[in-house]
């Protein structure tokens, strides 16, 4: 099943099953934008819009996800909002270098199947000084981790890949480097990271 499809069919039980969990995590990793002065943003993976609540609203935004069935369900989150909402690929971004001032990456680097690929996007469409923030599920470096490697050739094809390591993605991009990393959820298996273009 192509994660297209998988989410396609997901979008309607999305939210009962991310966004309660989710919403604190959120809110703290959206919390700085509030003190950025009027800038370009992308949310990329928005999915079925749950960060929209907790977006300031003096910024322009961009919503990007891969399905029309998520940016269905964002749309009505997003009415005291500037926002334009774009279907496609994160790891294919279809916008010029340097269009954003900042990046937001929440649930999405886990979900993609090339996350370098991913995050090289965001670098690239971000201008130098801009930040990139993340929250996501992320194996620690040389976590043995079992369970989770058993489950990850199912899960990967359906919803998510549980084998990420983020200090590895990183290593591979240019361009990016580390500002911030605190735990979120579950003891640090989710993690708010903030990210800075240095060129």
């Amino acid at each position: 099943m192509s994660l297209k499809h998988s989410y396609t069919l997901f979008a309607p039980i999305y939210d009962a099953l991310i966004a309660g969990p989710s919403a604190s995590a959120r809110a703290r990793g959206l919390a700085p934008l509030a003190a950025l002065p009027a800038s370009d943003i992308l949310i990329d993976g928005i999915g079925t819009g749950l960060d929209l609540p907790h977006l300031p609203p003096q910024h322009r935004y961009t919503g990007l996800d891969l399905t029309q069935a998520m940016l269905a369900r964002a749309l009505p989150r997003a009415s005291n909002l500037d926002i334009r909402f774009v279907q496609g690929d994160s790891q294919r971004l279809p916008f010029p270098d340097a269009s954003f001032d900042h990046a937001v990456l929440h649930l999405i680097l886990a979900v993609v199947p090339d996350p370098r690929a991913c995050l090289a996007e965001a670098a690239r469409v971000v201008k130098p000084g801009g930040s990139v923030r993340i929250l996501d599920k992320f194996l620690k470096p040389g976590a043995v981790a079992p369970l989770r490697r058993l489950l990850n050739p199912v899960s990967r094809r359906l919803a998510t890949r549980l084998d990420v390591v983020f200090e590895e993605t990183l290593s591979d991009t240019n361009g990016l480097i580390l500002v911030s990393d605190q735990n979120a959820l579950l003891s640090g298996w989710f993690r708010l990271i903030e990210l800075r273009r240095t060129d």
